[in-house]
């Protein structure tokens, strides 16, 4: 009887349940009792009100984790439905699996069915790896079916080991730090905090931290404070695991305080010593921070002059007897006079005694004594009226005649040439002429010619402005006798604006010049400054200097990713008055990429602030400055000088910079010890000569060729190392496998000299043989190796003085011997090319057979353009130009000019 029942309920429920969910449910029913009395019992017809409703769902089953091995729970609610099921990757759930609640909704009173099925871990893992598991429930009503949305079942768990955990790091004060985390793999996801000492970081309440989207911890400015031991902790629903601890040590280098004042001689009469000192809190170094190189105490010879006490000299005859009956006699304190802080005499220098005991007549002046008194009077005030007169004239005619020299010592006193003695000419007495500084015009006489050897250049002397020339025909006025260089530039730091100038007489050019304009060279540097003609105006005479200045001892301070490209070059004096931009020649260390780097120019005013002045790439013509960027060199035109230096700002990761890595090693070593230092550094000249000399110093020399390394912008530090040792005879006494430099002591471009040393140990004084391979790399970067194999007792290998960029020409070259270009044929250039032509043979055909066409907005802007141009062939090819290049430049563009440079000096 519940059989043919259920069956009779199937057959009623037809014509609103699928053939297929029919023949289901017939199954069901024919397969046990039970299950039809269930069925029966859920598929209860609804009320004739309600039986055109669909079922809308109430509660949908929701995606889901298994935590361990605890079963889940999936729930769904809908109304109205006469029966509701679920369905498990396209499955059927047993109707034995369903838990059923019925209830009625109070507001409309419709029938609520809720049904609830259990998903256990073993269900879970019969489909695993195949697609994910999941639930839908369909309800039934008597006008039809809905379906919910799928419900995803998950096993979750979360590993142990963590992919990448972060690693200990020592940072200097103020710089930025990263640390790396990436949590175990885990679902659902992990979620990563940052502990620091055990404490939570919290960088909404400390804008200092930063948690990237990738979970890395960014320290923006490292502090003190932030010293500590930082921990990644990784957790969702079924785990909490921690990384490792990495310490962070933030480190304070130590600093010098300022000299204190020279103490007082020891002794008061002869030689003695006095002392001055400093000491190291400026800052205080902390945390393993470096102490500060050199002496806290200075020492220095001194003399004090004894003091001499005065004495009287014998008096003298007595006057005769005055008008008021007195003689009067006197002495001196000059037998010795008085110095050196002796005593002055003791006593009267003047005595006097009544000459005619006491019977002196009194009288009375008369008028005739008083018109005396009021002649001497008016003549003195007369005398004194007709000097002053003298006087404001002669002023007057002094400020007149020295109008056109430079106003300030700085520019009136002589320059000489570091390290360069010129040749004594033939005319050596035209070196010890005054030059007469009462005229203002300035004349040039002798032959004008190119010049293609550098050797054959004549310098910048303490003479006049420029050499005779060797057929002796040579005048120039406005000129001045120079005084000792030392003393320029003791003078020169004196100035407020020059404190700063480095007395490194190596490191610094100087001359005198006037509108031939010339050329200062820092020789091996790289750097150059180029003063065209007629950069200086007619009638005046500048003196002008070009320093290149150690990084360490300029307070640049460099914000974001910015970082130091070029050498820091002063170029002077300031203030001075140009007709036409100068070109300042340096090296730079970018990798030049438009899509890498944002390039500005940085001057320093004189307050001391630097400002940028130019952004590389997006220069005006109406700008007092302009860049050429080229490979590894920039040019900078500039109608002011002053101190100046080039800062790139990294714009993606792949923005990198030059490094020259050196190996040194000791010319010769008699002790077990052998230390092999690895040097780092901006891929510029400057930094290399730098390296060279301390080398020199430290008796060391270069074992391999300098190689290049590219430096990426990535929060990764460099890494060295040592390899392939033969064990048997040679031991390395590095604890770790490796030793790191912090990138951002690379990066900042601010320590010159970054070098690590390697300390190798040999097991006799007997092996001399050394071969191993010594490998530098950025983290997940590039990396060079060197191969060392050679004998330590009897290296033969050439000096290293090869890899200097050797620079034989004088520091300071004036007039035309500063150009290839003589000045003649330069002026019949520029008036043949800079007018106009409609069919462009002209400057702009000019510049761009020379490849200088990109700046034609800038050529354009000057009075002259062929002028700027040829100022700019001739910045770039003073060591190695070929005026019979230019020539046929010349003649390509049917330039009868161009036959000028065949002619010969007579016809010049």
């Amino acid at each position: 009887m519940m059989m043919m029942m259920v069956v009779v309920a199937v057959l009623h429920l037809g014509h609103f349940v699928s053939w297929r969910s029919g023949l289901v449910l017939l199954l069901l029913a024919l397969c046990t009792c039970s299950d039809a009395q269930h069925v029966a019992a859920v598929t209860n017809p609804l009320p004739a009100a309600f039986s055109d409703l669909l079922p809308h769902f109430l509660l949908e089953p929701e995606d889901v984790y298994i935590v361990k091995n605890k079963p889940v729970t999936l729930t769904c609610r809908s109304t109205p439905a006469t029966q509701i099921y679920f369905k498990c990757n396209g499955e059927w759930v047993h109707q034995d699996n369903h838990m059923i609640e019925r209830s009625l909704d109070p507001p409309t009173g419709l029938p609520v069915m809720q049904v609830k099925i259990d998903i256990s871990r073993q269900q879970v893992e019969k489909v695993f790896g195949l697609d994910d598991f999941w639930c839908q429930c369909v309800a039934w009503s008597t006008s039809g079916t809905q379906k919910s949305q799928k419900a995803y079942v998950r096993i979750a768990y979360l590993r142990k080991n963590f992919e990448q955990e972060p690693l200990g790091k020592e940072v200097s004060l103020d710089q930025e730090i990263l640390l790396h985390c990436h949590p175990p793999e885990g679902v659902p996801p992990a979620e990563v905090e940052w502990l620091r000492n055990n404490d939570l970081i919290d960088p909404v309440g400390d804008p200092n931290y930063y948690i990237t989207i990738d979970h890395n911890l960014i320290i923006k400015q490292a502090r003190l404070a932030d010293t500590g031991n930082y921990t990644c902790v990784a957790s969702n629903i079924v785990a909490r695991r921690k990384s490792s601890s990495a310490t962070v040590i933030v480190y304070v280098n130590g600093g010098w305080s300022t000299w204190t004042g020279w103490s007082a001689c020891s002794t008061t009469c002869g030689r003695g010593w006095q002392k001055r000192s400093r000491s190291c809190t400026n800052p205080t170094p902390l945390n393993g921070g470096a102490f500060c190189e050199g002496q806290n105490v200075q020492k220095s010879a001194c003399t004090s002059t004894c003091p001499v006490d005065g004495g009287w000299s014998a008096w003298s005859a007595w006057s005769a007897c005055g008008v008021d009956c007195n003689a009067w006699r006197s002495r001196e304190c000059t037998q010795p006079v008085p110095g050196n802080g002796g005593r002055e005499c003791q006593g009267l220098d003047l005595q006097s005694r009544n000459c005619t005991n006491d019977l002196c007549p009194q009288t009375a002046s008369g008028p005739e004594d008083v018109a005396l008194y009021v002649g001497i009077i008016s003549v003195a005030l007369c005398l004194t009226l007709l000097l002053i007169v003298v006087i404001l004239v002669y002023r007057r005619k002094k400020e007149g005649l020295d109008a056109d020299v430079a106003d300030s010592s700085i520019l009136t006193t002589g320059f000489q040439p570091v390290g360069v003695k010129p040749a004594k000419p033939e005319n050596s007495h035209l070196l010890t002429i005054q030059p007469d500084l009462t005229t203002t015009t300035s004349s040039y006489q002798g032959s004008l010619r190119p010049r293609h050897n550098v050797t054959s250049k004549f310098p910048a002397t303490n003479g006049p402005l420029l050499d005779p020339l060797p057929d002796g025909r040579h005048t120039l006025h406005n000129g001045k006798l120079t005084p000792d260089p030392a003393d320029f530039m003791t003078r020169l730091s004196t100035q407020s604006y020059f404190k700063t100038i480095p007395r490194d007489m190596a490191n610094t050019s100087y001359g005198t010049f006037n509108f031939l304009g010339g050329r200062l060279t820092i020789p091996s540097t790289g750097i150059s400054l180029l003063v065209p003609p007629e950069a200086i105006p007619r009638g005046k005479i500048y003196e002008v200097y070009l320093t290149v200045h150690k990084k360490e001892d300029i307070r640049l301070s460099l914000a974001g990713c910015q970082t130091l490209l070029s050498p820091i070059v002063s170029c002077g004096p300031p203030g001075v008055v140009l007709t036409k931009p100068v070109i300042l020649s340096m090296d730079h260390c970018a990798e030049a990429s438009p899509d890498s780097w944002a390039m500005k120019l940085k001057k320093q005013s004189y307050e001391g602030t630097w400002e940028d002045v130019l952004q590389v790439g997006e220069e005006l013509p109406s700008d007092p400055y302009y860049c050429q960027l080229e490979a590894e060199s920039c040019r900078i035109f500039t109608e002011q000088l002053g101190r100046f230096t080039l800062v790139g700002e990294s714009l993606s990761m792949a923005a990198a910079k030059r490094l020259k890595l050196l190996l040194f090693a000791p010319v010769c070593c008699t002790t077990l010890e052998y230390s092999i230092r690895v040097y780092c550094m901006d891929d510029t000249q400057d930094v290399l000569k730098e390296v060279m000399q301390v080398e020199r110093q430290l008796g060391g020399r270069l074992i391999d060729e300098p190689q290049v390394l590219l430096f990426k912008d990535s929060y990764h530090n460099l890494r060295l190392s040592i390899h392939d040792m033969p064990l048997a005879h040679w031991r390395s006494k590095l604890l770790a496998g490796y030793q790191e430099i912090p990138f951002y002591h690379i990066w900042s471009g601010s320590q010159r000299s970054l070098h690590c040393t390697f300390t190798l140990e040999r097991i006799s004084l007997s092996t001399c043989e050394l071969a191993c391979r010594l490998c530098v790399w950025q983290v997940e970067g590039e990396g060079q190796s060197f191969s060392i194999d050679f004998n330590i007792a009897k290296d033969s290998r050439p000096l290293d003085s090869e890899f200097l960029c050797s620079d034989s020409s004088a520091p300071a070259l004036a007039g035309p011997s500063a150009f290839q270009i003589p000045y003649l044929i330069r002026q019949k250039i520029c008036s043949s090319l800079d007018a106009p032509c409609p069919r462009g043979v002209d400057w702009r055909l000019l510049a761009q057979r020379l490849q200088l066409d990109r700046h034609l907005n800038f050529f354009a802007s000057k009075a002259s353009p062929t002028s700027a141009i040829l100022d700019l062939w001739e910045s770039q090819h003073f060591h190695r130009g070929n005026l019979n290049q230019l020539a046929g430049v010349m003649a390509e563009i049917g330039k009868q000019e161009a036959m000028i440079f065949l002619v010969t000096d007579g016809e010049c």
